[in-house]
């Protein structure tokens, strides 16, 4: 496995400042936001798709310094029920996955998008409850009119351009566990899996470790995002893990995001790491950092600590001993 980090935390760095901070930091690989909700501080994608010379320089810079570029992620909503909204997200989504083709990078990542209830919604709704039965034919219409179709065409577009699309498993968004996952796979194609983030599952309830074994024994993890998550059961009991306050009310919040090792223990990293590696997933460890407790730096260094303390960089060895 190779360790890297989602860009986005050093928008504020030119883009070559940037790539010598990762790595002097002991990194392999950079995820880099090519619009979106990551923005697209360090990557204009006209101009690069529009420019061979510039492809390459552009390359050239991260390839020179040992590093790589493990995904582009483009994280939106293409199915929004507001046409424009939906539209530029598509825009950029297809504009990345030709820039992905071009620059021999395998993952685009993204959300999988969450529609209205109807055709005349202004807003995104996100059913959580099969009861009142309103709610589950809202979400049977989603399914079946808007993201299925949307993502069969998107997911062969994508395969047809050598391309997998990493849908991160997040709140909000009709793919958000291990089996909405798979069922979207199941109706589209394999070029379709999961940015597998275990913030997004702790406060859900889904144990990583076994996340990981369902997803990976249908080879369907393409990229894999290093955030924790601190779960305070006290705050738990008052406001639910459906907790709608701000992500800056630490003090109240039911859950908070932290840097690796400051939510969950190196031995369940370990677990989690030594999971990825049991179920056929030996690519890149992208930190994400969005921890309201500590600075990018602190945060992203103490992740980087905690990660190559459990990181299982080099192949297994033939069994000598059996």
């Amino acid at each position: 496995m190779k360790l890297g980090v989602f860009a986005v935390l050093f928008q504020d760095k030119p883009f070559e400042e940037m790539l010598d901070y990762v790595r002097s930091a002991g990194l392999d690989a950079v995820e880099i936001g090519t619009g979106g909700n990551p923005g697209n501080a360090h990557c204009d994608v006209d101009e690069l798709l529009n420019n061979e010379d510039k492809r390459k320089e552009y390359l050239d810079k991260i390839h020179s310094r040992g590093l790589t570029i493990s995904a582009f992620s483009c994280h939106d909503n293409p199915v929004s029920p507001d046409k424009k909204h939906a539209q530029d997200s598509h825009d950029i989504f297809i504009k990345t996955v030709r820039l992905a083709e071009l620059m021999e990078v395998p993952v685009v990542n993204t959300f999988s998008g969450t529609p209205g209830s109807n055709e005349e919604s202004k807003y995104p709704n996100w059913p959580v409850t099969p009861w009142p039965t309103a709610y589950s034919d809202i979400l049977e219409w989603q399914w079946e009119k808007k993201l299925i179709p949307y993502w069969k065409e998107q997911g062969q577009f994508a395969k047809d351009h050598g391309v997998k699309v990493g849908l991160e498993l997040h709140a909000g968004f009709l793919v958000h566990t291990p089996y909405t996952m798979l069922k979207l796979r199941e109706a589209t194609n394999d070029a379709i899996g999961a940015n597998l983030d275990p913030s997004h599952l702790w406060w859900q309830g889904i144990d990583p470790v076994a996340a990981i074994k369902i997803l990976g024994k249908e080879n369907a993890i393409h990229h894999f995002h290093a955030k924790d998550t601190y779960i305070d059961w006290d705050n738990v009991n008052m406001y639910g893990l459906t907790d709608m306050q701000s992500y800056s009310n630490v003090q109240s919040r039911a859950w908070t995001f932290r840097s690796v090792g400051y939510g969950h223990s190196t031995q369940e990293w370990s677990n989690i790491i030594s999971a990825l590696r049991t179920y056929g997933y030996d690519y890149v460890v992208s930190i994400e950092h969005e921890d309201p407790l500590m600075s990018v730096d602190e945060g992203f260094h103490a992740a980087v600590r905690n990660l190559k303390d459990v990181l299982i960089r080099e192949k297994p060895v033939d069994m000598w001993w059996a």
